[in-house]
């Protein structure tokens, strides 16, 4: 057996390579996150207390709002103490808790926006039918699955991440506990614990990309049927912002997690991480509230 020293602390070592720049970046990621965090409480809110958005598509898009919440409360705060903060370090437990609450809630989101899809299919393709189908029930047990799938797949994410010996360095290329600098850091790394992380983020990236790509197939080839170009516009602009959504999310989260690594990449890494947890849960709210009327309607209540 190897005879490797046991790592109990990792150095975050995030943002340290641009001394000058840790004020702005401070300001400017606190000031997105309290808008991120106020956006995101306003339509929870805005849900909440109007009755019209008592619908299904606004319960899932409340539980949306408040998975993405959760995920950037999981890294944000961390990373702001740390840009003002000569000690960066984090324990194993800390990294390993941070790691499985974020990569469940960022699959949590997926699971919902596939949700998502298929409740707009059933409302365009049964609107008759649409509330006998799409029951409180039948939400919020479809919230739970969202729930558990995607923090299934998370504690199979640290299963596979945390069982490796860590032995090059105690230094993690990025601002939180993400995958690829992790796996940099480990001595038993192979590629069969590639293929399963690949496998798992697969599953939950284009597993549940495929299933709205699907839904959506049929949204259209039902809509082309429709006599009336009011009718297709009116069952399309009930689709854009959920689009639109999806287009971000699964865009860059994509390009994050599914393309290859190659060596010396940690700053585009890091670059494109900075954009999947700061700037799409900022789009997120901003994309429903400017595109959706009832949205803009109970929010100036």
């Amino acid at each position: 057996m190897d005879n490797h020293t046991a790592v109990t602390t990792f150095l975050l070592w995030g943002f340290s390579s641009f001394p000058d720049l840790q004020v702005l970046l401070f300001v400017v990621i606190l000031f997105s996150h309290l808008t991120i965090l106020a956006a995101n409480v306003s339509i929870m809110v805005a849900i909440r207390l109007s009755h019209n958005l008592h619908t299904p598509m606004y319960f899932f898009l409340c539980g949306l709002s408040l998975s993405e919440t959760c995920a950037t409360i999981v890294v944000i705060p961390r990373m702001l103490v740390d840009l003002l903060s000569d000690s960066k370090t984090i324990s194993l437990p800390e990294c390993a808790t941070q790691m499985f609450f974020f990569f469940g809630f960022a699959a949590n989101n997926c699971f919902i926006m596939t949700a998502m899809s298929y409740d707009r299919y059933t409302a365009i393709h049964s609107p008759l039918n649409y509330h006998m189908l799409i029951t409180s029930s039948i939400c919020c047990q479809m919230m739970m699955a969202s729930f558990v799938g995607g923090f299934l797949g998370s504690l199979g994410i640290v299963i596979t991440v945390f069982n490796l010996p860590f032995c090059h360095s105690k230094i993690i290329q990025h601002f939180f506990c993400d995958v690829s600098p992790l796996f940099c850091l480990a001595c038993g790394y192979t590629f069969i614990h590639e293929m399963v992380i690949f496998g798992l983020f697969a599953f939950g990236l284009l597993g549940s990309f495929t299933l709205i790509l699907i839904s959506y197939i049929f949204i259209v080839s039902i809509v082309v049927k429709m006599p009336s170009a009011k009718g297709r516009y009116k069952a399309f602009s009930t689709c854009s912002s959920h689009l639109s959504v999806v287009s971000i999310h699964y865009g860059i989260a994509s390009f994050v997690y599914l393309k290859p690594k190659k060596s010396g990449s940690h700053c585009e890494d890091m670059l494109m991480a900075v954009t999947y947890t700061v700037l799409t849960p900022l789009l997120n709210p901003i994309v429903y509230s400017l595109r959706n009327k009832e949205m803009q309607i109970a929010l100036r209540k």
